[in-house]
C-alpha cells in the first residue's frame, strides 16, 4: 500500500514553538492540529532508545558531553527545556517508549529518523525497531528514515513490511551519494526525504521519478515551500507547521 502522508509533518515535534525532541513538543503539535511528527532516535551508553537529535548534548540541554558515552540514568537528569524557554524548565529527554505512548494518546502519525552515533548504525536501528515492533501497531501512521543506509537496511531486514524513507543528502556532504537511486529501490523506499533549502529542481524531478512521495526539510519559509509544492514536493517538515499551513495551499 502506498505511504499517504499530510502535506505538513512537525519537525522534531514542533520545533519553533516548543524544546525539540521532548513529549512537551509532542503536544504542542497535536494541540496545533499537526497530524504527523518527525523524532529522532538515538542510543544511550546503556542501550536505551531515546528521541534527541545531537551527538552532544550541549545544543539542547545545561551539559555537555558524548550522548553516546552517557547511562539512561544520567540523561534522565538532564535539563531538555530551560534553554528554550523559562516555561519549558524541566523538560526531560523521552525514551522512545514514553514518546510513543504520547503519540498514540495523542493519535499523532510518527517519522522516527535513526539518528545513530557514529559507528552505531546497526544497533541503534535494531534496538529502536525492537521497542517499536511490541508497542506500535498501526503501520500506516509510522515512517522510519535515515541518513545511514546501514539502519534502513536493518529496517528492511526487521520489518519489510514497514514504510521507510531514504533521507537525502548524506550526513556529511550537500553532494548525493552517486548510487542513492539505485540504494533506495533496493531498500524499497516508501519516501524521499531531500533537503528542501539546496535541493535543485533537477534533483526533485530525480526523486520524483521513483513515484514516491517526496517530502522536504526543514521548511519554515513560505516562499521556499511555494517554489518546492509548484516543482511537485508532495510534503514538508516544518518547525512552524502553523505558518506553512496558513500561507500553503494545502490539498487535503
Amino acid at each position: 500500500m502506498a505511504l499517504i502522508l499530510p502535506n505538513i509533518i512537525g519537525h522534531r515535534g514542533c520545533a519553533g514553538y516548543a524544546p525539540e525532541n521532548t513529549l512537551e513538543g509532542i503536544h504542542t503539535a497535536a494541540d496545533m492540529g499537526v497530524e504527523w511528527v518527525e523524532l529522532d532516535v538515538k542510543l544511550t551508553k546503556d542501550q536505551v532508545p531515546i528521541i534527541f537529535h545531537d551527538d552532544d548534548a550541549g545544543r539542547t540541554t545545561d551539559t555537555t558531553g558524548p550522548i553516546a558515552l552517557m547511562t539512561y540514568d544520567e540523561i534522565r537528569e538532564l535539563d531538555a527545556g530551560s534553554w528554550f524557554g523559562e516555561s519549558f524548565i524541566g523538560a526531560k529527554i523521552p525514551t522512545l517508549e514514553e514518546a510513543v505512548d504520547v503519540l498514540i494518546e495523542r493519535g499523532l502519525g510518527v517519522n522516527f529518523e535513526i539518528k545513530p552515533c557514529p559507528s552505531r548504525e546497526k544497533e541503534t536501528a535494531e534496538a529502536a525497531l525492537d521497542i517499536l515492533s511490541t508497542i506500535w501497531d498501526d503501520h500506516d501512521k509510522l515512517l522510519i528514515s535515515s541518513f545511514s543506509h546501514v539502519s534502513l537496511e536493518v529496517a528492511f531486514d526487521m520489518a519489510e513490511t514497514w514504510n521507510r524513507g531514504f533521507l537525502l543528502p548524506d550526513s556529511e556532504s550537500e553532494v548525493w551519494m552517486d548510487n542513492w537511486e539505485e540504494l533506495a529501490k533496493y531498500l524499497k523506499v516508501s519516501s524521499i526525504n531531500l533537503n528542501g533549502n539546496t535541493a535543485t529542481r533537477d534533483q526533485v524531478e530525480a526523486a520524483l521519478d521513483l513515484d514516491v512521495p517526496v517530502l522536504a526539510y526543514t521548511i519554515n519559509e513560505p516562499d521556499r515551500g511555494r517554489f518546492l509544492q509548484a516543482w511537485g514536493v508532495d510534503g514538508f517538515f516544518s518547525d512552524v507547521p502553523d505558518v506553512l499551513q496558513e500561507t500553503l495551499f494545502v490539498v487535503h
